[in-house]
């Protein structure tokens, strides 16, 4: 069974309760779940959140034995975090950036990821259903 990462950022931990009028009402385990049903037979998911950058790319460099994608949510690290896109950078399957929020539609800090400067895709504005066509991208990308 082939394994896809699913990583998620800072604050990530409070969904359903953070911003719902941003973010939503639907929470972490409605992630796993959409993304649990998105990659079908023959792929497993490993959902992760960290409020810590260094959990996170601890996370990546051990998913580069284990994994055959990544799907990122970093969070707020999109948009400050050189250290994430140096791990990623060491890491040869397919990495799909997430974003809950339409991020080009809010404050101007936010529309520039260094995660983008790596990842094969990027998602914005899609709610959760981003997650679950990151998911689905990255089975097509690997083939059963």
């Amino acid at each position: 069974m082939k394994t896809i990462l699913v990583l998620n950022g800072p604050n990530l931990n409070l969904l359903g309760k953070r911003q719902p009028q941003i973010y939503g009402h639907e929470t972490l385990e409605d992630v796993a779940r959409l993304c649990r049903d998105a990659c079908g037979s023959g792929f497993s998911i490993d959902l992760q959140q960290s409020n810590h950058e260094g959990q996170l790319i601890d996370w990546i460099h051990a998913a580069r034995e284990t994994t055959c994608g990544i799907v990122i949510n970093p969070g707020a690290l999109t948009h400050t975090s050189i250290a994430i896109l140096d791990a990623l950078n060491t890491y040869d399957p397919p990495v799909i950036e997430v974003h809950i929020s339409q991020v080009h539609k809010r404050e101007a800090f936010r529309h520039h990821s260094f995660v983008s400067l790596r990842a094969d895709a990027v998602i914005a504005g899609l709610g959760l259903e981003g997650y679950a066509a990151a998911v689905r991208r990255i089975v097509s990308l690997v083939g059963e």
